[in-house]
This record gives structure tokens, sequence and C-alpha cells, in this order.
């Protein structure tokens, strides 16, 4: 029997380990495997696998994301590139009418003074018509005073000279 006590005490010299203690803790160790198995193995499992879906779905999102900013930021560039050509546009055609208005005012503006010209010099010609008759008029009246006088009186050279010096007397003072 010693040999079989022997048997179940290995090491009994240092002190032993009992081979019946070490079948029950190996026993008790394997139920404990299988109860953390059962019970936190596989809910802790589940929780990784929920967790790592979840993260898996974040980054899904997360990527849609970034893909939907950068096509909104090319969209959005290229409305920008489109306003700012179309704001061009608008400048060029701005500055286009302001030249043809230019020109146009110009031009009105050249044929009010050829008008104004044209018309001054309509009545330059009739004033100066009227100061020639006007002239014509008084130098007739002139005439015939100056004839009068001549009938009156036979002329010498003296009384000629006499005679138109008062006539230009006359004029200047009639001015």
């Amino acid at each position: 029997m010693q040999s079989y006590a022997s048997f179940l005490v290995i090491g009994a010299d240092v002190g032993g380990l009992q081979v019946g203690n070490m079948l029950v803790q190996l026993v008790s160790f394997l139920i404990l495997l299988a109860l953390l198995k059962k019970y936190a193995w596989g809910p802790l499992m589940n929780k990784m696998e929920e967790r790592e879906n979840h993260i898996s779905n974040e980054i899904d999102i997360a990527e849609k994301n970034r893909t939907d900013a950068e096509k909104a930021s090319r969209e959005a560039s290229a409305e920008l590139k489109q306003t700012r050509q179309e704001a061009q546009s608008i400048i060029e055609d701005a500055r286009l009418a302001g030249q043809k208005q230019e020109q146009q005012i110009i031009e009105a503006a050249r044929v009010a003074a050829e008008s104004i010209k044209k018309s001054a010099k309509e009545d330059i010609e009739k004033e100066k018509e009227n100061a020639i008759k006007a002239l014509q008029d008084q130098v007739a009246t002139l005439s015939v005073q100056i004839a009068t006088k001549v009938i009156e009186k036979e002329i010498n050279a003296q009384d000629q000279e006499k005679l138109i010096s008062e006539y230009i007397k006359e004029l200047g003072e009639e001015r």
C-alpha cells in the first residue's frame, strides 16, 4: 500500500504533490474554463464583435462622409469657378456697354455741336445781311441827302471835301 500511497504523492521528499488534489484542481479548472467560456467568453466575444462591427460601420460612414465632402467641395469649386466666369462676363458686358454708351454720347454731342455751329453761322449770316441792308439804306439816304445839298448849291473842291467829312461824321455818330 505504501507503493500505492507513494504513487499518489509525487516528490514526497520535498513536501510532495498529491495526485488527488491535482486531479480535483484540474477538474475544477476545466469546469471553471467551461463556465467562463459559456458565460463570460461568449458574451465578451459577442460584445467585441458588436464593437468591431460598430467601429467598422463608423469607419464606413466616415469614409462615405469624406467622399461626400470631397464631392461637395469639387461641386462648390466648380460652381465658384462658374460664378467667377459669369461675374467676369457681366463685368466685360458692362464695360462694353459703357464704351458703347460713351461713343453714343460723344456722337450725340458732336451732332449737337454741329447743329449749334450751323445755327450760329446762319444767325451770323442773317445779321450780316441785315447789317449790309441797313448800311445800304443809310448810304442811300445819305446819298439822297448829299445829292439834295449838291443840287442846292454848286460844289467846288473845298465844299466837296467838307461834305465828305460831314458824311463820315454822321456815319460815326449813328453807330
